[in-house]
C-alpha cells in the first residue's frame, strides 16, 4: 500500500504542470469545486509546502553554496533584481489597474519554489544546485520580497513591508525550520513522509491556484489579457536571461539550465498568501495564480525542448 502511494507521488510529481493546468481549467467551468479552499486554507496549504521542503533539506543542500558561490550569487542577483525591476516595468508598459500591477510586482519579487526543482529534475539539470538556490532564495525571500515590493509598488499605493515580512516568516522561515528539525530528531519518522512530500506539494499548488482562478473567474476573463501577456513575457525572459547571462559568465551548460530555471519559476503560492494576507482586494493575488499556471507550462515546454534537442 505505502508503496502504492509513493508510486502515484512521483507520478504526480512528474505530471505536475498538467495537474496544474488541469486543476486551473476545471476552476474556470466549474469555480465552485475550488473556491472553498481559501482563507486559512491557502495559508495552511503553503505552509505544508514549506514543512515539506524543510524535511527534505540536508547539510549537504547548504555545501553547495561554499563550493560555488558564483553560481547561487548570480541566480540570487537575477531574482531580486532583474525579475522586479522588469515585472515593474511591464506593470507601467501594460497600464495594468492597481490590484494587477501590485499583484504582478509582488510575484516577480517572489524566490523560487519547489517547482522548479521538479522541473531541474525532469530536465536533468543540476538538482543539486536547483535545490540550493531554491533554499537560499526562499531564506533571502524574508526580507528581499517584503522589501522590494514595498519599494515598487509605492507608485499604486502604501505598502507595509513589515506587513508582508511577518507574513514571510509564517508561511516561509516557520514551517521550513520545524521541517528541519523534525528531520533531524525523528528521521525514521520524517523519512517514511519525504518520498510523498513533493507529490502532496503539487497538489496543494494545483488547489491554490484553482482556488484563486476560481474566485477571479468574472475578472480574468473581461480584463485579464493584459495581465497574462505581462506573466508570460515576465517568465519567457526570466528563463533566457538567466540561462544566456549565466552561461556567458560560466560556459556551463548545465548550470546555465538550472539557472534558467530557477529565475523563470517563482513561489507563486507564497506571492498568492502574501497578496490575501496584506492587501484588501482580494484580486491582488490573481496575477500570483495565473504565474504559477504559466511557469508550469513553460517549465514542461523547457523540459520538452531539453529532451528532444
Amino acid at each position: 500500500m505505502y508503496r502504492s502511494i509513493i508510486l502515484i507521488s512521483e507520478k504526480t510529481t512528474q505530471a505536475f504542470p498538467w495537474v496544474v493546468l488541469f486543476f486551473a481549467l476545471a476552476a474556470l467551468i466549474y469555480p465552485q469545486l475550488f473556491t472553498w479552499f481559501s482563507g486559512n486554507l491557502i495559508t495552511i496549504g503553503l505552509g505544508g509546502i514549506m514543512l515539506g521542503m524543510g524535511l527534505t533539506l540536508k547539510l549537504d543542500d547548504f555545501t553547495q553554496v561554499f563550493k560555488t558561490p558564483g553560481w547561487v550569487v548570480l541566480g540570487l542577483l537575477l531574482q531580486f533584481m532583474i525579475m522586479p525591476l522588469f515585472g515593474w516595468w511591464l506593470a507601467i508598459i501594460f497600464e495594468l489597474p492597481t490590484f494587477f500591477a501590485v499583484g504582478l510586482i509582488l510575484v516577480s519579487c517572489c524566490p523560487g519554489g519547489t517547482a522548479s526543482n521538479v522541473i531541474a529534475y525532469l530536465a536533468k539539470a543540476n538538482l543539486a544546485l536547483s535545490v540550493c538556490m531554491t533554499t537560499f532564495s526562499t531564506l533571502a525571500a524574508i526580507f528581499f520580497t517584503p522589501f522590494l515590493t514595498s519599494q515598487l509598488s509605492g507608485t499604486y499605493l502604501e505598502v507595509s513591508p513589515w506587513g508582508l515580512f511577518y507574513s514571510t516568516v509564517q508561511v516561509v522561515l516557520a514551517p521550513i525550520s520545524i521541517g528541519l528539525i523534525l528531520s533531524k530528531f525523528f528521521p525514521k519518522n520524517t523519512s517514511k513522509v519525504i518520498p510523498l512530500a513533493p507529490g502532496f506539494a503539487v497538489i496543494l499548488i494545483a488547489l491554490i491556484v484553482a482556488s484563486i482562478i476560481g474566485q477571479g473567474k468574472e475578472i480574468i476573463l473581461t480584463s485579464g489579457l493584459d495581465l497574462i501577456l505581462s506573466l508570460l513575457i515576465l517568465h519567457f525572459v526570466g528563463f533566457i536571461l538567466g540561462y544566456w547571462i549565466s552561461y556567458l559568465l560560466f560556459k556551463n551548460n548545465l548550470v546555465s539550465r538550472t539557472i534558467s530555471i530557477e529565475v523563470g519559476m517563482q513561489n507563486s503560492g507564497l506571492g498568492v498568501v502574501l497578496a490575501q494576507q496584506n492587501f484588501v482586494n482580494p484580486m491582488t493575488s490573481i496575477p500570483a495564480a495565473i504565474s504559477s499556471l504559466i511557469h508550469s507550462i513553460y517549465g514542461s515546454i523547457y523540459v520538452f525542448i531539453v529532451k528532444k534537442f
